[in-house]
């Protein structure tokens, strides 16, 4: 009972997404503006760099709050199932119509609360890669790349691995029409609109 308790409030917390709230708050309509996408990085080559920040912040504490919640209730091995709930939630969240972003900054949130030197190591890396690359989905795609292999690395075995590989699958599926683009040539970096 406690595990079902602890996945539904991951998803509960995953399905407040405030790459829709924080533009609200602002007067905007994020599925009207840029790509339509209600995420961090969207909201930034939008509305600001400041107004994206408050968004990655408030989803990465989303995904540690999930985890910990999980971790607090059952398990560290149900937090990771917990930071899995957290993403559907952000990806298909029950308050906005199941329309959600990508999940990333959830994802590496989660990760903070679970393994935070690795987590620290996802957040930096993801940080530096859109520094050089300005593209925000090549630094996504490289930390889903390395979700899995980093908890293993920091001696993870087992179901936690399941539920991580299948956060990193969703964040990646997710990017599918980024990938087309990069495949193009026509990704939108975090300095165009």
């Amino acid at each position: 009972m406690d595990t079902t308790i602890a996945l539904f409030l991951a998803y509960a917390i995953g399905s407040v997404d405030f790459g829709v709230i924080v533009p609200r708050l602002l007067g905007v309509d994020i599925y009207a503006h840029g790509s339509g996408n209600p995420g961090a990085s969207n909201v930034m080559r939008t509305i600001g760099k400041k107004a994206g920040a408050a968004v990655m912040i408030a989803d990465a504490g989303k995904g540690a709050l999930a985890a910990f919640v999980g971790s607090w209730l059952v398990s560290d091995v149900i937090g990771f199932w917990c930071a899995l709930a957290a993403v559907v939630g952000h990806v298909f969240p029950i308050w906005h119509k199941l329309r959600g972003g990508r999940g990333v900054a959830t994802a590496i949130g989660a990760v903070l609360w679970l393994e935070p030197w690795f987590g620290l190591v996802l957040a930096v890396g993801w940080g530096a890669t859109v520094a050089l690359t300005r593209t925000a989905s090549i630094a996504s795609l490289g930390a889903m790349l390395l979700y899995v292999p980093g908890y293993a690395v920091f001696g993870w075995r087992g179901w936690p691995l399941v539920a991580a590989g299948l956060t990193a699958a969703l964040v990646v599926a997710r990017h599918a029409p980024n990938i087309r683009r990069l495949v193009g040539g026509r990704e939108q970096t975090v300095e165009t609109a």
